[in-house]
């Protein structure tokens, strides 16, 4: 079973291509489940994101697709929301679709992946950075609003490296992951950035696994070229750490499917 569940449209404002074409990529790729998780609006950094007026028009947009595509591929329909204190709205917690995604892409309101950020990383200190960023994936992971934790290390992705142990840095994030009874995705977009690496490092899914946590998968497309990026890769990874199953979803309720 071959599934990809974090994908975009270009509601987001900052990816290409037509959602029909997302689809018949995947299926000339052989993916069984294929889910949209476009970026829910929020009150803050308005243009990198749907708008809340979107909100029906992107729900009709994929049950349309649903319903044309249901003899060839299954889809999805997801929000990948970012956690930042103080602009989650119910609204986006509280919509009716088949999982969200919860993602820190902002530590105090400064977009860390952001290029056009990247001298945020000059004056402050590397590991602090990362202690702060899961922290908030920590504090994203207690409110229990999210099925999947969205590129669980993405803070590396300019490879600015801690001095410390990841592992460390990281083990409160992952032991509320496992509390909260989330999802951990492998997303391939990593190898795409400077970073040229899946999320998580091989190092933080061993600890993962060591949990028992479950994972997904999700190539993070922007581009109709960049759906699928990378399966094989991320499959390869995970069953070298020890995972054999995947979590695919239908209306927040979640199923294993052997990968």
């Amino acid at each position: 079973m071959r599934i990809d569940l974090h994908n975009h449209t270009t509601r987001c404002n900052h990816a290409e291509g037509t959602v029909d074409e997302y689809i018949q990529r995947a299926i000339e790729l052989g993916i069984d489940i294929y889910g949209f998780s476009e970026h829910a609006p929020m009150d803050f950094d308005p243009y990198y994101r749907l708008s809340f007026d979107e909100m029906s028009l992107y729900t009709s947009d994929i049950l349309s697709a649903k319903e044309r595509y249901r003899d060839e591929i299954k889809i999805l329909l997801g929000y990948e929301v970012d956690y930042l204190q103080g602009h989650i709205d119910a609204h986006v917690v509280n919509a009716k679709v088949d999982y969200l995604i919860g993602s820190v892409h902002f530590l105090d309101k400064w977009g860390f992946d952001n290029p056009e950020f990247v001298g945020g990383y000059q004056d402050r200190d590397i590991d602090e950075i990362w202690q702060a960023y899961f922290d908030a994936t920590e504090a994203m992971a207690k409110t229990r609003y999210f099925d999947i934790v969205g590129h669980f290390d993405l803070i590396k992705v300019f490879k600015y490296m801690p001095t410390k142990d990841m592992r460390l840095l990281a083990s409160k994030a992952l032991k509320t992951i496992k509390k909260s009874n989330m999802v951990l995705e492998i997303n391939t977009a990593g190898l795409r950035k400077p970073v040229k690496e899946i999320y998580p490092s091989e190092l933080l899914l061993i600890e993962a696994y060591t949990l028992d946590i479950p994972i997904t998968f999700g190539s993070d497309a922007h581009s109709v070229d960049q759906v699928g990026f990378a399966y094989d890769k991320s499959v390869a990874l995970a069953k070298r750490v020890g995972y054999t199953k995947a979590v695919t979803f239908e209306q927040r309720d979640r199923e294993l499917v052997i990968f």
